[in-house]
């Protein structure tokens, strides 16, 4: 009985997850709309800026150059490779719906980053000097959001491959370290206000693991495919 019920506390746990982020997202968007948020925003923002001089953010210029490149991970150009290469990949595997989950778990979260920017249409921070170029508003950040879709989306497909515990954790935990280091690069250059990075960190993770749960109620049903780690968890046990 254990066993069979182990699944559905998997599919109950994604959703009370994603329930809890989007409460976040939520709490934080009021805040946000009332204008209780400006305290905090102004604070963080200012404390990575040199005191004397806010167009100078704190640390060597190695770390100003190294936050834009991490930056760049969260990018469209980036991300839309990584997805492309993902999804031929898979089609190439011959794993058609695993390729059809990721696009519409990645391409439905830029249409709702997308949306929810063009909802709220929070002017971009003018506390400090931004040392990157923007083309959109501000709220939720778009990076910090597509980050969260794409790296946490292929992280859970990476790991739902293997059968070991610890390359599960790996690929997981490597995709949490991304989305993080991109959402705090944007508040280092100072395109973002915090807030905008903690709802697009909420917002993204809510929406990959509504996905991912999705994708697992789907294989419960025998809809499409379950994931084929049996060539790789032989791998894993041999190593192991």
């Amino acid at each position: 009985m254990g066993v069979a019920r182990r699944p559905e506390i998997w599919l109950l746990g994604g959703i009370f997850l994603a329930a809890l982020l989007l409460l976040a997202f939520g709490h934080i968007a009021e805040e946000v709309i009332e204008g209780d948020a400006a305290k905090f925003d102004q604070t963080v923002m200012l404390a990575l800026r040199n005191p004397s001089d806010s167009s100078d953010p704190l640390g060597p210029a190695w770390l100003e150059e190294a936050a834009r490149d991490i930056t760049g991970l969260g990018s469209y150009a980036v991300l839309g490779f990584v997805f492309c290469a993902v999804v031929i990949y898979l089609l190439m595997i011959k794993r058609r719906s695993a390729a059809l989950w990721v696009s519409a778990s990645i391409l439905g979260g830029v249409l709702l980053s997308n949306v929810l920017k063009f909802a709220f249409a929070r002017p971009r921070p003018e506390l400090v000097a931004p040392l990157a170029r923007v083309f959109t508003s501000s709220f939720p950040s778009g990076h910090a959001t597509l980050a969260a879709v794409t790296y946490l989306t292929l992280g859970a497909l990476l790991a739902s491959l293997h059968s070991s515990r610890r390359l599960k954790f790996y690929f997981i935990g490597l995709a949490i370290i991304l989305t993080v280091a991109i959402g705090l690069s944007r508040v280092y250059l100072g395109v973002h206000y915090p807030t905008d990075v903690l709802a697009g960190w909420c917002i993204g993770a809510a929406w990959a693991a509504l996905c991912w749960t999705l994708a697992r109620w789907l294989q419960q049903l025998g809809k499409i495919e379950p994931a084929n780690d049996d060539a790789v968890g032989e791998g894993d046990r041999a190593n192991g």
